[in-house]
């Protein structure tokens, strides 16, 4: 049982106590023992109860096929922009092809690690200082496959790298936060500018929307105001003219009523005719300006010639028994002109 225990015990690297043949092995779970028979490549022992040639056989080589985890040493590259950074990384990879990863390189471990800190230093060359905060991810990628095409004929699979630490000069540092202090007091400005922006905004269409509504009920008012002093005004207006049309048709209805309404044509008449050369120098006279009477009795021929019908007509609606009648124009045109003249 001892025996036994101490043969279960394999050392995972290389050539530091390796396992002795004893013709009966029982091989770990994921691991590959890689045997020897007279210092030639025979065969892999699989995982469980395996027999060998003592003197014959020999393990040379114990891989372990499990995912193996590497620190990469931090190291300085430059990047595009001439900045030193000092970075290290995780690197994660396993043992595919245990007779490769045997025979094809030295010291698997080694060869990978030194791989991952040539391409991250290649890969950061092509990077400024700003992309590569950025864009880790693509950074890791890249040294993934960069990594995998160089170790495939070690018989190792690189699974993913991740950058640790990023360390950046003092100098650097204190510009990157001066950086990122001015863009924080850029924005902060922009949000004050566009927040002062829209208050002002929202109280111009206030006010523009108060203002409007305001001039809308002013004017409102003004047209019902309006409305009603025209309206009464009018209602006036036509109640005045209607009640001096009834007095004027009183009035024109009595004795003599033709009479004076042919006097005043008459007046009115003389009157315009005085009022001619206050608004104009040129003037359109008849001959016989200055007959005022031959004037006077054109206008009353136009009054009795529109009165006419109307003379008839009350004529035929009064009364019989009535024992003095309207004298007649001519006779009324006649004293008038006596009058005149």
């Amino acid at each position: 049982l001892k025996r036994s225990a101490w043969l279960a015990t394999a050392p995972r690297r290389l050539n530091s106590g390796l396992p002795v043949n004893i013709g009966v092995l029982f091989v770990p779970q994921q691991e590959a023992w890689v045997v020897e028979r007279m210092g030639k490549f025979h065969r892999i022992l699989e995982p469980g109860l395996n027999f060998l040639i003592p003197l014959l056989d020999r393990i040379r080589y114990v891989q372990s096929l499990k995912e193996i985890v590497i620190n990469v040493p931090e190291q300085s590259a430059v990047t595009l922009d001439n900045v030193t950074l000092q970075i290290d990384g995780v690197l994660y990879l396993r043992v595919m092809d245990p007779y490769k990863a045997s025979y094809g390189v030295e010291d698997p471990e080694y060869a990978v690690t030194q791989l991952a800190q040539t391409t991250m230093r290649s890969e950061l060359g092509k990077l400024s200082l700003d992309r590569v905060f950025r864009e880790r991810e693509s950074l890791n990628a890249n040294i993934v496959d960069a990594i995998n095409q160089a170790s495939d004929c070690w018989g190792i699979r690189c699974l993913r790298y991740e950058i640790k630490d990023i360390h950046v000069p003092p100098r650097v540092k204190e510009s990157m936060q001066m950086q990122v202090e001015a863009e924080r007091r850029k924005r902060a400005t922009v949000l004050e500018s566009e927040g002062t922006r829209e208050s002002a905004i929202n109280v111009a269409e206030g006010q523009k929307q108060a203002q409007i509504l305001a001039s809308e009920a002013e004017k409102a008012e003004q047209i019902n105001k309006a409305a009603g002093r025209e309206a009464n005004a009018m209602l006036v207006k036509a109640r005045a003219k209607a009640e001096a049309i009834q007095l004027l048709a009183a009035a024109l209805a009595q004795q003599h009523g033709s009479a004076a309404a042919s006097l005043s044509v008459a007046e009115q008449y003389v009157n315009a005719f005085s009022k001619l050369a206050k608004d104009s120098n040129t003037l359109l006279l008849p001959a016989n300006t200055g007959d005022v009477t031959n004037m006077v009795a054109q206008a009353l021929g136009i009054y009795t010639t529109l009165t006419k019908p109307q003379a008839v007509k009350t004529q035929d609606e009064m009364s019989p028994a009535r024992e003095d009648p309207q004298p007649p124009a001519t006779e009324v045109l006649k004293a008038e002109q006596a009058s005149s003249s």
